[in-house]
């Protein structure tokens, strides 16, 4: 959760030069269109001794305290009508709208909260589970059995609907529960998870998943219409999962509305069935309230933190003994907790030939061999044991080396032979602009997404093309749609030709990188993008040419460019002037400073991999931090030989306390 701001106003944060790293996020990342309601998420409304969970339960002197904060700050109640009114007719909404919603159907919202609507006439919306309100004697509520008057009544129910303060909404029949989602057991939200079938050792398939999700969201439907004479118009999503396919199901059943626990505002361009809620914790204070709704409200959200990231080698955990494998994973949950990192990023694939293109991936997928099935498990008990927020599956876009069988093997980027002095890429790689290679990488982001939970995506270093790639066949032909000449040794001999070649080249790939995320997006709606750039096209002007990068664009299209500043890589001879000029040209892009993350190495390649000294990558991170940067990441992390030192990391990472405004 994000903390109070107690001893500085709003207002002076704002025309201040400085942020609080961690309270506020940038402004450059944020959506520019504002708030125009925010939706509060409650659960139980009870003192401690009598909640079922009290991670999420709020005491009743709490709650009608917190709602009389929002009255005397001038908040408005408002419901479900109102925003279909607004959505639909045009008809407006108040100053500092506000939909209270509570989820689960507790027995307390009846008996504690609803006495409060009732007396200053607030709308609400209560979220019910079908299973649990049929349930005779007892519910299980997460493999815990819970007597059923815990949960409201059916006269409880009709007498709040009965009041025109209160509507009804589906919260699943059976699915407000974990399923096995992976072979090693994880349980996982179960209307978003393709569930894991022990027996048959085997997941299921997507017309099985989306027959299970339509027949329970119908069940509930019919069952609630008859229980409670209203029929839900609102689908409030178990866990806030959901995707769009399970959206369509619920639009179809005639529930055009989805509310999640999105992190960020209800603008004009938030969907009806995509709406953000503000999860009201029990340790959720006035203070924490007020910053909650104020941020909101200026379109702030709580994702956009300061970056300090690892980047983790999953080979280093995965064996091929499981019992091994696991004792790997401990290791390294242990580690990353001393490390104090927010964010990781995960490696999804294997290249044990070294050759710089994936054979192997962790998931389960139609066109890669799968070296095992761990990926899901690692970034699982990555994001639900260790405070890091956000887990980016770092995957390559172009560089697969596919089975000699696939069909789209053979439709590799063509380097015509150079000097050998002159910069090569060196990665196999498939080319972008073959339709069967394009086919082959969509359908290994879409197995990824449906295979597990991540934040983001951080796509590797081979989203580029040399000043000498791509002379495919495929190549050519989209040279010609272009309006070029076919080959690159024709176009390379015409300036103008030339210029435009590498303008589109690395247009098109940012768009298929865009378009590759959208997909992983359809499962993820949060998901964030990331990419990792060459420390040359943010140092010389001509690099372009060379990568078919540019950081200008880069930072226009995704939410956050690693730029690999890495000097001992780069044989630089001065670092802290390499640090410094990288740093001065990203203050020169609009947003540059806000999104971009400086990588740094951890390791000398050049030198046997020798670890660099825990003190020279302690005064590097200090000497950027005093620069500006926001946001930084290191590589390698290994677990085995604690490089880099897993104590300094802490140290330097949670030394970063102020955020400066910056272009």
């Amino acid at each position: 959760m994000l903390k109070p701001l107690y001893s500085l106003s709003l207002a002076l944060l704002l025309s201040s030069n400085f942020l609080i790293a961690n309270d506020m996020p940038n402004i450059c990342s944020r959506d520019q269109n504002m708030n125009e309601f925010t939706i509060l998420s409650y659960h139980e409304i009870a003192d401690k001794s009598e909640t079922l969970d009290s991670s999420y339960a709020v005491t009743p002197g709490n709650f009608e305290q917190q709602i009389h904060w929002l009255i005397e700050n001038g908040y408005h109640f408002i419901s479900v009508n109102d925003i279909l009114a607004y959505r639909k007719k045009g008809v407006p909404l108040p100053q500092k709208a506000v939909l209270l919603t509570f989820d689960d159907g507790y027995q307390s919202v009846y008996a504690n909260a609803y006495p409060v609507l009732k007396k200053y006439k607030i709308p609400s919306v209560i979220a019910l589970v079908g299973s649990w309100l049929q349930a005779k004697e007892n519910v299980d509520f997460n493999r815990h059995i819970i007597p059923r008057n815990k949960f409201l009544s059916q006269n409880e129910i009709k007498e709040m609907i009965a009041s025109g303060l209160v509507e009804i909404a589906s919260h699943s029949y059976l699915f407000h529960e974990g399923i096995q989602g992976n072979p090693q057991g994880n349980m996982q939200a179960a209307i978003t998870t393709r569930r894991w079938l022990s027996d048959k050792k085997k997941y299921e398939d997507e017309k099985t998943y989306k027959q299970r999700i339509h027949n329970d969201l119908e069940k509930n439907n019919k069952f609630l219409k008859q229980y409670t004479g209203q029929e839900p118009r609102v689908m409030v999503w178990p866990y806030g999962r959901y995707n769009m396919e399970v959206r369509k199901i619920a639009e179809s059943l005639g529930m055009p509305i989805g509310l999640t626990l999105d992190d960020g505002s209800n603008t004009r361009l938030t969907p009806l069935w995509g709406l953000r809620r503000i999860l009201v914790e029990h340790r959720m204070n006035l203070g924490d309230l007020e910053h909650n709704m104020r941020t909101r409200n200026l379109n702030f959200t709580d994702d956009d933190r300061t970056t300090k990231a690892a980047h983790i080698d999953i080979d280093y955990i995965y064996d091929p003994n499981p019992a091994q494998q696991e004792k790997n994973l401990n290791i390294l949950l242990e580690r990353i907790k001393t490390l104090g990192v927010n964010t990781v990023y995960l490696q999804t694939f294997a290249d044990p030939d070294a050759n710089g293109a994936a054979d192997y991936v962790y998931f389960p997928n139609r066109n890669i061999p799968m070296r095992t099935d761990l990926f899901n498990r690692v970034a699982w008990q990555i994001s639900t044991t260790t405070q890091v927020k956000r887990v980016y599956a770092w995957m390559p876009m172009m560089a697969w080396e596919l089975p000699k069988n696939n069909p789209a093997a053979k439709d590799t980027v063509v380097t015509l032979q150079v000097d050998p002095t002159h910069l090569n890429m060196g990665y196999p790689r498939l080319s972008p602009f073959s339709p069967k290679a394009r086919k082959v990488i969509k359908e290994i982001y879409e197995d990824l997404s449906k295979s597990a939970y991540i934040d983001g995506i951080l796509f590797h270093d081979d989203v580029t093309l040399s000043d000498f790639e791509d002379d495919s066949k495929s190549a050519h032909a989209q040279y010609k749609k272009w309006g070029l000449s076919e080959s690159v040794t024709q176009i390379r001999a015409d300036k103008k030709q030339f210029a435009k070649w590498t303008r589109l080249k690395t247009e098109y790939l940012d768009s298929f990188a865009m378009e590759l995320a959208q997909i992983v997006r359809n499962e993820q709606p949060g998901l964030k993008t990331a990419r990792n750039m060459y420390a040359q096209v943010a140092l010389n002007k001509n690099s372009e040419e060379w990568y078919a990068q540019s950081l200008s664009e880069s930072i226009k299209h995704y939410d956050y460019t690693a730029i690999m500043a890495m000097p001992y890589m780069e044989e630089a001879e001065n670092h802290q002037k390499f640090y410094d000029d990288i740093v001065k040209n990203i203050k020169l892009e609009e947003c540059g400073m806000d999104r971009t993350v400086m990588e740094l190495q951890t390791v000398n390649w050049r030198k046997n991999n020798e670890p660099l000294p825990a003190k020279e990558l302690e005064h590097t991170i200090n000497h950027l931090y005093s620069l500006g940067v926001h946001h930084i990441a290191y590589y390698p992390d290994t677990i085995y030989t604690n490089t880099p030192d897993a104590n300094m990391i802490q140290k330097v990472f949670s030394s970063k306390s102020i955020r400066m405004h910056s272009k």
